[in-house]
């Protein structure tokens, strides 16, 4: 019963929750056994046990959205100490008998929900089966105890017994598929997440030979969602688009939002287009369900459907298990679709951050930047490169150009836009200062805590000026950021180690950062890049270091354009699968004579 006082305090959002049931083996003994989630949740107040009496003898539904205020049908209060919300529902045996209650309290006052009704006598009704099947259980022993007495008579006692034990397993197992569904649906993260998840639930207990997910965009079209861990099958492949108007069952369902059933392939012939009738022969399938998924801001959102490869005809008990699961389903399609969006938004303002890389006489420039596979981490990973203003000597075309690579703490919208704040701050600051990239990277950080903006993470800023003869004096700080590595043709990589703390705004603005220099002669490579590109589990960073400067010198010394360069690099370190943002800066000074 614990699990059960778990589900109703996480699906109705309540602090606490109480199943009180009998404590013997048959309804209606004295004896109760109280449980409560979380354990510690007290259960024993005066008032709080006078309600649940009220719920066993009335047998009916309560809810209270402020028992300060709440009177019964004889005018009488909740009680002294009765505070906040109350929702309670009777759990009734199989004739109607009470077998105990299933309450949510909340300490605050709340408008309870028709939804929230809902869920409440869902979880009820699996909370008395559970019951009932222990009663189930207890006769079909006693008849197998009387069948050593009396063999014939205790045969056809223990068909019956056997008969509706199997029957309450068959709606416990229903019970046990509604509770999965909601913790499952409950935690999924995006659309991909959601289409398998829902493919999962269905495929294992109602054992359908195909279950599609179908949803229905504001232009009144209709999208089949593929399963990708599966991949996509004909109906999908062939039809992935169509539209709300269409005969289709699952076209039927979304447009009267009603569940639609096709129990053979007569009704299907009969009734929908004969595109319908080609796929579905194709695929084998004689029969389906489709089940609207509700909306709550719109009247649906698409369809649940669920296909046998033979004909089935879809009883009471299974058409309310789907029309359950596709409620569940709709809110999560609803809170995928809300990530979406933001991730989405986040995606776009991390890529604005990624200007075009300047056009710099004497140095070649390639960026790279591949975001995280999974769709719901964002991160604050950026590369920017840009002329140092009024500092171009008079006499050389070149000038000077400053470089950052730079992670922000975090992989949500919140790091992305800390992202954009560094990029204009740090530049800001190289306009204002005019001095070197410790004292640039010193004044963000006065402006970091003074402003309370609170960024934290880490970084390389680089300054890179003009020399005499080609070459190029690159002067850097590092605020706690992956070395980065100089490669010449004819030298071993170089790893650059030299660094300072990382950025956080619980620590005080650095004076005098260190500041560190090397001269670049024409034909070296300079690599920036973010601990995406070798961070990786079981792997040490300093491997990973390795890892990149094992690849990174035979193409420098092969003279590979820095763009495949980039390329190979990213996907023999980072690969397809990467969590974490990669970003990738990498810097040629040019030879003069070659030209």
């Amino acid at each position: 019963m614990d699990r059960f006082a778990r589900l109703a305090a996480s699906v109705l959002a309540t602090p606490g929750a109480v199943v009180v049931a009998p404590g013997g083996d048959a309804p209606g003994q004295d004896a109760e056994v109280v449980q409560c989630w979380p354990p510690e949740h007290p259960p024993a107040a005066p008032w709080h046990a006078a309600l649940r009496r009220h719920v066993a003898d009335t047998g009916e539904l309560l809810m209270v959205d402020d028992l300060s205020r709440w009177t019964g049908d004889g005018g009488e209060a909740a009680g002294e100490g009765a505070a906040g919300a109350l929702a309670a529902a009777p759990l009734r045996g199989a004739q109607g008998e009470h077998l105990g209650v299933m309450a949510v309290h909340d300490p605050r006052p709340r408008t309870w929900s028709e939804r929230n009704r809902q869920d409440l006598e869902d979880l009820a009704g699996a909370c008395a089966t559970e019951l009932r099947l222990r009663a189930g259980t207890r006769r079909a022993n006693d008849a197998h105890r009387g069948a050593q007495e009396a063999r014939d008579r205790a045969q056809a006692a223990t068909g019956a017994a056997v008969a509706g034990a199997q029957q309450l397993q068959n709606q416990l197992n229903r019970s046990e598929l509604l509770l999965r569904a909601a913790e499952l649906l409950g935690s999924t993260w995006g659309l991909d997440h959601v289409r398998a998840t829902v493919s999962e639930l269905v495929s294992g207990d109602l054992k359908p030979a195909y279950v599609g997910l179908v949803l229905l965009g504001e232009d009144d079209m209709l999208r089949r969602s593929v399963d990708a861990g599966r991949g996509p099958v004909p109906l999908e492949e062939q039809v992935p688009l169509y539209a709300l108007t269409d005969r289709w069952p699952t076209a039927q369902a979304a447009r009267e939002n009603r569940v639609v059933s096709v129990p053979d392939r007569r009704t299907l012939v009969e009734g929908y287009d004969p595109q319908t009738v080609a796929v579905f022969d194709q695929m084998g399938l004689h029969s389906a369900v489709c089940v609207p998924l509700p909306g709550t801001h719109r009247p649906t959102l698409g369809t649940l459907v669920a296909a046998w490869d033979e004909p089935h005809e879809t009883d009471l008990h299974e058409r309310a298990v789907l029309t359950v699961i596709a409620g569940y389903t709709a809110r999560a399609v609803e809170r995928a679709l809300h990530l979406d969006e933001r991730v989405s938004v986040a995606r776009q303002l991390q890529r604005a951050m990624l200007t075009d890389l300047p056009q710099a006489p004497g140095l070649e420039l390639a960026a790279l930047y591949r975001p995280a596979a999974h769709h719901d981490m964002v991160g604050g990973d950026w590369y920017d490169a840009y002329r140092i203003p009024h500092q171009r000597p008079a006499d050389d075309e070149r000038e000077p150009l400053a470089l950052t690579v730079g992670d922000i703490t975090g992989h949500n919208t919140q790091a992305a836009a800390l992202m954009g704040q560094a990029r204009s701050m740090l530049r800001q600051a190289d306009v204002d200062r005019r001095r070197g990239p410790a004292d640039t990277l010193t004044s963000f950080e006065r402006a970091n805590e003074q402003l309370r903006i609170g960024i934290s993470g880490t970084l390389v800023h680089a300054h890179l000026h003009p020399r005499p003869d080609g070459a190029w004096l690159l002067r850097w700080t590092n605020a706690g950021h992956p070395h980065p590595l100089l490669a010449h043709p004819r030298r071993p990589v170089e790893r650059l180690t030299e660094h300072g703390m990382m950025l956080h705004p619980a620590l005080p603005p650095l004076e005098g950062r260190p500041v560190d220099e090397r001269l670049l002669e024409p034909g070296s490579v300079l690599l920036l890049y973010t601990d995406g590109l070798i961070e990786r589990r079981g792997r040490d960073l300093e491997q990973g270091i390795d890892h990149v400067a094992a690849l990174l010198a035979p193409a420098v010394a092969d003279h590979t354009p820095l763009p495949r360069t980039l390329d190979l690099l990213a996907e023999n370190l980072a690969g397809s699968d990467h969590r974490d943002d990669v970003v990738l800066l990498a810097l040629r000074v040019t030879d003069p004579s070659a030209g």
